[in-house]
């Protein structure tokens, strides 16, 4: 036994592996796309596009068609140059396959091809080609078409002409790719999400056409194409137009000249626009190269502080903050705001290879002073709309006293201290919150039926009283006074606002269970309302879910079967499920209206026993869409609300009372 321990613990020579090749990216895929979830697929697509953009950036194309096929394969197709195919003068290959097949090979290095690109360490597309069980790059180039196939990351084929270009077939490069099943757990794109990603592209690319084709969609395929002229400042405009804006789109592009030393002139280009409307939540949205950095960093950074400090020197000069005032804080100075920042940069520095944060501090520097003299200037020019952004500013700092006073007086009651809990809780026996979960339900009655069909040592249930408040409407202050949310916030035990600490979550899953009806689906949407809100980092860390009870229960004799899922989908279940019994005729068919006609051991059965129930988890796919789908669903604005109930309502019937 000593022996074998000894093997197993041994490090020496042979201990030490090099990888070669492309197999790191297959190795630790996380290193390279993100890891192996939905969202590291669509990192994917986005690495192959960039490219793309890189070469639009470069003035070499204004064209990129993005097509998912059936067969669950992406081809990304631009009209740019096209890769290189002629042999590389040091490595003695084709530039094509040393482009596809090895690791920071790329022409984003020295600056001579690409001044700005996306594009940093060379190992976008050949980490895309090693997580592909099949890619194959069509090249227009030099008057002909190239070609060469790839198998995980491998070329098996060379690169080989196939035919001459006919006339005014444009240059470029196609690229297919099936990503890899057996290392993606996620193989399946979503479309509207691709969909965001590629607006908010043609945004910030001014010029360019960016075309999106699913052919899965049968028997016609759905496309969508998006070109701008407007860039950021469009994009703000679209972003508000379900808020009232308080004023026209203050926008400001500049480029900024930074010299190191005296030598190594290089530009940074700045395009930033921003609004004020009546909404109390506020947008921000980040661009390096033309890609969202959703993390921010220093481009953002730039923007909040020019913003806070613009409005703050215009409010001491014009004699709205007295000597005695306090400034703005930052916080006041962003409720209600939309803004967008756009930098092109020849060095962009970013966090990770994913691209989430922007770490370069001379752009903080060119970004601040773009938007100090633009929101400056339209200060002094336009002094009625500057009276309203102070205004607007003066109302939050005055909400988040309020507020920030009623969390004083509820901390003092302990209502947001994990020690004291809301009487109405039924809490579980498990004190580990990896292993426990909470139950938000609907009503009393469904409340009783879910505690009796609880296992009380891991789940702990939560009724809530009607409706709780719509907090997309209402500030903070007003929504500590709501004894539903405060119920809430004090059994899950993180606080709320600058109280919130993820650490301090009861319970690893926190369940909304409603009833399958329209007022379900009210407060379901109410409670994912105030999640997003206030509790986001709730969602992202995968925390939030939402249970899918039955609507119908099948019996004959002793076969019984649930069907489940939104009226129109299990209606539909609901006459296949039929098929299965010997005598459909004679099967007896319950109805759920609510929770609470359902017995507590039927509750338990179908939608709370973790071996046979289904719970769909919350995710923030795009936090822009959502954040303009919560403020048209939830917010003040009627008609965007009303447009879209009349254009996805299935029918309108009328009723004779």
């Amino acid at each position: 036994m000593a022996e074998k321990v000894e093997q197993q613990t041994r490090y020496d020579e042979s201990s030490i592996h090099a990888l070669k090749g492309l197999e790191p990216v297959r190795l630790r895929p996380g290193m390279y796309v993100g890891g192996t979830d939905l969202r590291a697929l669509h990192h994917l697509v986005y690495e192959v596009v960039d490219n793309s953009i890189d070469e639009a950036l470069a003035g070499r194309c204004d064209e990129v068609t993005v097509t998912l096929h059936a067969n669950g394969a992406v081809t990304v197709d631009d009209n740019g140059a096209g890769i290189p195919v002629g042999i590389h003068p040091e490595e003695k290959v084709s530039t094509l396959e040393l482009v596809m097949t090895t690791l920071h090979a790329g022409g984003k290095f020295d600056r001579s091809g690409y001044k700005i690109s996306g594009g940093l360490h060379g190992v976008g597309v050949s980490a895309v080609n090693a997580l592909s069980k099949g890619m194959v790059v069509h090249v227009r180039r030099d008057g002909d078409l190239w070609e060469q196939r790839y198998e995980i990351g491998r070329p098996v084929s060379p690169v080989k002409k196939v035919r001459k270009l006919q006339k005014g077939e444009p240059t470029g490069t196609r690229t297919t790719f099936l990503p890899d099943d057996t290392i993606m757990q996620e193989t399946e794109f979503s479309y509207q999400t691709l969909l965001q990603r590629f607006r908010e592209m043609a945004f910030v690319t001014r010029g360019v056409t960016i075309r999106l084709v699913d052919e899965r969609a049968q028997p016609f395929p759905r496309a969508m194409t998006f070109y701008f002229e407007g860039g950021v400042r469009s994009f703000v405009r679209y972003l508000n137009r379900n808020r009232v804006p308080l004023h026209d789109v203050v926008y400001a592009e500049r480029e900024v000249v930074f010299n190191e030393g005296g030598k190594n002139e290089y530009r940074i280009g700045v395009e930033v626009g921003f609004q004020f409307t009546d909404a109390t939540t506020t947008t921000e949205l980040a661009f390096a190269n033309t890609i969202n950095t959703t993390d921010g960093g220093t481009h953002l950074t730039g923007v909040r502080t020019a913003i806070t400090r613009s409005i703050n020197d215009y409010g001491r000069k014009a004699g709205i903050l007295k000597d005695k005032d306090a400034n703005f804080s930052g916080e006041d100075t962003r409720e209600g705001l939309t803004a967008i920042v756009s930098v092109k940069h020849p060095d962009p520095q970013f966090e990770s290879q994913t691209k989430v944060k922007l770490m370069n501090v001379d752009v903080q520097n060119a970004v601040t002073q773009v938007t100090s003299e633009g929101f400056q200037e339209f200060l002094d020019v336009n002094p009625r709309e500057a009276r309203k952004i102070i205004d607007k500013c003066m109302t939050s700092k005055r909400a988040r006293d309020a507020a920030r006073k009623a969390r004083d007086l509820v901390r003092a009651s302990s209502l947001l201290e994990s020690t004291t809990l809301p009487g109405k809780l039924a809490d579980c026996a498990e004190r580990d919150p990896d292993r426990s979960e909470l139950y938000i339900v609907e009503g009393d009655s469904a409340g009783g039926s879910a505690k009796l069909g609880r296992d009380r040592h891991f789940q702990a249930i939560l009724p809530l009283r009607g409706k709780i408040l719509n907090t997309e409407r209402a500030r903070l202050n007003r929504i500590l006074d709501n004894n539903e949310v405060k119920a809430l916030i004090s059994a899950l035990g993180v606080g709320v606002g600058d109280d919130f600490n993820l650490d301090n979550l009861r319970y690893g899953r926190v369940i909304i269970m409603t009833d399958a009806d329209v007022d379900g689906a009210h407060i379901r949407t109410l409670l994912l309302t105030f999640f997003f809100r206030y509790m986001t980092p709730l969602i992202e860390a995968g925390h939030l879910y939402i249970a899918q009870p039955p609507l119908y229960l099948l019996q004959h004799r002793n076969q019984k079967q649930y069907v489940y899922g939104s009226t129109e989908v299990a209606e539909q279940a609901l006459a296949e499920a039929l098929k299965s019994f010997p005598e459909p005729g004679r099967v007896t068919i319950q109805r759920y209206k609510g929770l609470g006609e359902m017995n507590p051991d039927q509750l338990w059965e179908t939608t709370m026993n973790p071996a046979n129930r289904t719970l769909l988890q919350v995710t923030v796919e795009d936090a822009a869409e959502a954040d303009r789908t919560f403020d048209m669903l939830m917010g003040s604005s009627v008609p965007p609300r009303r447009r879209f109930i009349q254009t996805h309502a299935k029918s309108v019937r009328n009723l004779d009372v």
